[in-house]
């Protein structure tokens, strides 16, 4: 029995099954491709930054961030503070919430989707399965047991279950990479948050040596 023949014999939920199977597909290789350029060489930029903020050429990683914004959220991320005139602690550290806060969105981009495949899919196959065992068992009597009417009734209701086999397979799949996009969230609200607390550290202690500096240039006075 080849594809076609399964999804005709599966009923009339193989209909919303298929489309909730493109649907799973096309949000898996959109979220796929965003992780791919997400990740990449993401660390390498982060020490960069930071590197280059802890030598105090806070110009310069403003424009190592500003050159990722377009392509990743951590340069989006480390920028949105950066790109201020010398803003206090406070403001930085704002600056750093709120765009962590921002990308963090972005990133559970397709997470509703996938969510909703995962629970009405099984449902849909169960519906195909259940709408199957009717339509094969309301025309049989209780003299067709053990007859070729009796077995026509039983290829009738294995036909019934590939409906659910489908529902199962296309949550499945989705479950699958919906736990794998969660971990890789995870993984990058790790990140932000050390590469933000690291940030932020170094900026503290750069205002503080402003701060110093302009002291003792009134106290010269």
């Amino acid at each position: 029995m080849d594809a076609r023949e399964l999804f005709e014999k599966g009923g009339p939920t193989m209909w919303p099954l298929f489309a909730l199977s493109i649907l799973s597909l096309a949000t898996i290789f959109e979220r796929l491709w965003f992780w791919f350029k997400t990740t990449r060489k993401e660390e390498e930029l982060i020490e960069r930054v930071l590197e280059a903020s802890a030598n105090d050429e806070w110009d310069t990683a403003a424009q190592l961030a500003k050159q990722e914004r377009n392509r990743k959220p951590i340069g989006r991320f480390l920028y949105a503070p950066l790109k201020r005139t010398n803003p206090d602690p406070e403001t930085f550290k704002l600056a750093l919430e709120a765009s962590a806060e921002e990308e963090i969105a972005t990133m559970r981009k397709g997470d509703k989707a996938l969510e909703s495949i995962i629970a009405l899919a099984p449902l849909l196959g169960l519906l195909g399965t259940v709408l199957g065992l009717i339509r094969s068992l309301s025309g049989i009597k209780l003299g067709d047991l053990g007859t070729s009417a009796g077995g026509t009734v039983t290829l009738g209701i294995s036909e019934s279950l590939i409906s659910t086999a489908t529902g199962m397979i296309v949550a499945i799949i989705s479950l699958g990479f919906y736990r794998l996009f969660q971990s890789l969230i995870f993984g990058q609200i790790k990140l932000f948050r050390g590469a933000g607390n690291q940030l932020e550290l170094l900026y503290r202690e750069h205002w503080l040596n402003i701060k110093g500096k302009s002291i003792n240039e009134i106290d010269r006075l």
